[in-house]
């Protein structure tokens, strides 16, 4: 029996290992499958709804490391989960994604010389002054086995200089799931609860420190979304940073005023994902939503300068313009009147990511011993 670890700590991390946690299951005679939670977001909205959303079940071991800088967060992982493979051994550690969570199992794994496996391997943003691209690069360069998602994540890797044999594209397990539960998402009665119309409001998700932590970037968002008819509702889920920002720059009555602002609670996956598939647009500064709205066929407007998945604006219906109030309000009207850029469904985004990574790392822990 082998022990495969994987590890999840923020909320996308949960989607991509539920389809990873099913296929295992097909396997338990030969695997024993571990989840270990960091606990890097750690209230009920953030994570619990998204588990039972998922059918995950409750984590096998949960570090409970809470929140702090990048610094203390990481290093409090690093901290336990050396604890967690001193005790349990493991002969793969499987991280996802590029939170810290990922960052930092990655190196205590590498340190303890534990293969190490990263799913969603090759994505770069060619951003250095955004966390997440530190936390890819390095983990890729720790990695026995990377798994790209789009053909971006080859040509990154191999420009790296990374080992073609341990370079394996194998499609996105964030779509995955996405089919697995599109048509449960659908009894989810949010819209009801909202009183939405199908196809007559914009969705918007905004989380990034370099948009919501400076004044001057949340009031070109207030601006963009006064630059929309009053008449088409905007659904906000607002993450608790970017409510307590509101608040610090005094832009709080501004954003009261936009009565066509619906400001929610962080909602669960099922919810989310009915409320993205039946929205107008979406206006994000997401990385997952970019590929989630390419697959439903649901336009994107990112407000970002660079996106780490180019295949969404290449085939897909996703337009990366950043904060350029002007630009981001036409493409918006332009979709809001039925002007939009045809899309497509990138290779291999079938929903059988999971089961070609599973079988790999199988072959890998079969041919490692002979």
């Amino acid at each position: 029996m082998k022990t495969v670890i994987s590890v999840v700590g923020a909320r996308p991390n949960f989607m991509k290992v539920a389809p990873l946690y099913r296929e295992f299951l097909k396997h338990k005679n030969k695997i024993e499958h571990i989840i270990v939670h960091t606990g890097q977001h750690y209230d009920e909205k953030m994570s619990k709804v998204f588990f039972d959303d998922l059918e995950l079940p409750k984590p096998d071991i949960y570090l409970g490391v809470g929140s702090g800088t990048h610094s203390v967060q990481t290093a409090k992982i690093m901290i336990e989960f050396e604890k967690i493979l001193e005790e349990k051994k493991p002969d793969v550690v499987l991280v996802v994604g590029d939170v810290n969570s990922t960052l930092a199992c990655s190196v205590v794994a590498s340190k303890m010389l534990v293969p190490l496996v990263h799913v969603e391997a090759g994505l770069r943003s060619f951003d250095n002054t955004m966390p997440e691209e530190i936390n890819r690069k390095v983990t890729d360069v720790l990695c026995d086995l990377l798994f790209v998602t789009e053909k971006s994540g080859m040509e990154n890797l191999r420009n790296e200089g990374v080992n073609a044999k341990k370079i394996h594209f194998v499609g996105n397990v964030m779509i995955d799931s996405l089919i697995q539960y599109l048509e449960k998402s659908k009894s989810s009665t949010f819209l009801h609860d909202l009183n939405l119309t199908n196809n007559k409001y914009i969705l918007t998700t905004i989380h990034r420190p370099s948009n919501v932590d400076q004044k001057d970037n949340l009031e070109k968002i207030l601006t963009i979304f006064e630059g929309f008819p009053t008449d088409f509702p905007i659904i906000f889920p607002m993450h608790p940073r970017t409510q307590k920002n509101i608040g610090l720059f005094g832009l709080k009555e501004r954003f009261d005023n936009l009565k066509n602002v619906k400001i929610v609670e962080p909602i669960g996956y099922l919810d989310f994902i009915n409320l993205m598939a039946n929205s107008k647009f979406v206006l994000t500064d997401s990385g997952g939503i970019q590929e989630e709205s390419t697959y439903l066929g649901i336009p994107c407007i990112t407000m970002r300068d660079n996106t780490e998945r180019p295949i969404t604006v290449e085939v897909g219906s996703n337009y990366l313009i950043g904060l350029n109030i002007s630009e981001v309000i036409k493409i918006g009207n332009n979709i809001i009147n039925g002007k939009m850029k045809s899309h497509a469904i990138p290779e291999l985004w079938d929903g059988h990511a999971a089961e070609r990574i599973v079988k790999i790392i199988i072959d890998y822990l079969e041919n490692k011993n002979n």
